[in-house]
């Protein structure tokens, strides 16, 4: 589609983590910025105030890869969905949406629940039970797993639906908490499964070396 560029020849740009889905930023880009993004495979974008190109990560490190590019129903705007290297904004946080100006109802994501356990790692908090878990050991958080397991197992095998779903939730929390633990994070998990055909053609692993 024809893209509609302002009367300054600039058009708005939408950043998005192609993996969680997470805003991460928004910037302008002219002709010649989109152009060297879908040409490069990088982001780069057109500076109002520099009045100049410049491409994302070229003194910091943190490059954004394209996945894709569209564009909304008027063709004014911009979404990239990239891979990022790095965080996005330049005060070093991984999104540049950060200033709450009002929350309403919660919003569950694995990676939330993941940097919360994680938090509780190497933050403390007195009374946590994530907290208590870290400071017993991998002993202890094994045991947990393991147990849930045989939870889930059995949940499942009466065929009990809300049971099953509760005891999976714990698993899923504990397996989390194994992951903090080893230093192992969703997206190690989530490249590992993208790897696979974990559908029709899994293979099982007979033996471990």
């Amino acid at each position: 589609m024809e893209l509609k560029f302002d009367e300054k020849g600039l058009i708005p740009a939408i950043v998005q983590d192609s993996k969680t889905g997470k805003v991460l930023m928004m910037a302008y880009m002219n002709k010649e910025s989109l152009d060297i993004t879908i040409k490069e495979g990088r982001t780069c974008f057109y500076s109002r105030s520099r009045k100049e190109l410049w491409r994302k990560g070229e003194t910091s490190g943190n490059v954004q890869r394209v996945v894709s590019i569209r564009a909304d129903c008027d063709g004014d705007c911009l979404l990239v969905s990239v891979n990022k290297d790095g965080p996005a904004c330049h005060t070093g946080s991984e999104s540049c949406f950060f200033n709450e100006i009002h929350e309403g109802a919660e919003t569950f994501t694995f990676e939330g629940l993941y940097e919360l356990i994680k938090g509780r790692k190497y933050e403390p908090k007195e009374g946590s039970y994530t907290t208590y878990l870290f400071e017993k050991g991998m002993e202890k958080i094994l045991k947990k797993v393991g147990e849930e397991c045989t939870e889930t197992v059995i949940a499942a095998m009466k065929k009990d639906v809300r049971e099953t779903v509760f005891e999976i939730c714990d698993l899923a929390y504990h397996v989390m908490v194994l992951m903090a633990e080893m230093g192992i994070t969703p997206d190690d998990v989530r490249n590992e499964l993208a790897g696979r055909h974990v559908v029709d053609k899994k293979v099982k692993q007979e033996t471990m070396k």
